[in-house]
């Protein structure tokens, strides 16, 4: 089976989200609080392919902070936050904290679904290259980007991804030089089914130039197509 979590505090959108994920086929543990789902993924062994949080939940860990310390725990863990529509800042601030995805209150079982299954694609298919041993590189001036073991390095040195922001490092590399709009990039990582915007592109593209530009104000790697998108140059 197919295991998530799933933080909520409210009982009936828990519920509801249990139930659909069951019936999409995943087995889903149940937290009604941070410092639970922290606990139960520590009682698991880390051993969960996606985790869904709401972020606004009492106590000491909200969404945001289990979503922060999840991700130091795993760079594979597939993350989504389940969010008001008067969250905006939350939003962002989440997509920094390393979540993939996020999902806006209220929404249907089949967009949530859908959200779920594309997450869940891409955790998936990176365990299958690592269990295959896939050793594939690209190698763009000073980066090299390996498939099989999902790392970035500048100069021999490593730069750690998340699932979303490798993708789309691995979109730029296999494009070099051509301008992708944010619509492309965003069906080519987040799946033709996708219901989100094209403001979650250019959350990644800001953290992806934290870790990978000299001077992430000046982008030279990176470089912003305006009206269009962005493109990569090595």
């Amino acid at each position: 089976m197919k295991k998530i979590l799933v933080a909520e505090d409210e009982q009936a959108i828990r519920e509801f989200v249990v139930i659909n994920l069951k019936r999409a086929g995943y087995d889903p543990y149940e937290a009604v609080n941070g410092e639970q789902a922290l606990e139960i993924y520590e009682r698991e062994g880390g051993n969960f392919d996606v985790a869904v949080l709401d972020i606004m939940m009492p106590g000491a860990y909200d969404g945001l902070a289990v979503c922060r310390e999840l991700r130091k725990k795993s760079g594979t863990i597939g993350i989504i936050m389940l969010t008001a529509r008067t969250q905006e800042m939350d939003k962002v601030n989440g997509l920094m904290m390393g979540a993939d995805d996020y999902v806006t209150k209220p929404f249907s079982p089949s967009e949530l679904v859908a959200r779920v299954d594309a997450v869940y694609r891409r955790v998936a298919l990176a365990e299958m290259r690592q269990e295959n041993h896939f050793k594939e590189e690209i190698v763009s001036g000073e980066f090299s980007l390996n498939l099989r073991n999902h790392t970035l390095m500048k100069k021999g040195k490593p730069i750690e991804l998340t699932q979303v922001e490798f993708q789309i490092m691995e979109y730029f590399f296999s494009n070099p030089g051509m301008a992708l709009d944010r619509t492309n990039i965003l069906k080519h990582v987040w799946g033709e089914a996708d219901y989100g915007e094209e403001k979650i592109v250019d959350v990644n593209i800001r953290r992806l130039r934290m870790k990978v530009e000299d001077e992430p104000s000046s982008p030279k790697h990176i470089v912003t197509v305006w009206g269009l998108g962005y493109k990569w140059e090595a």
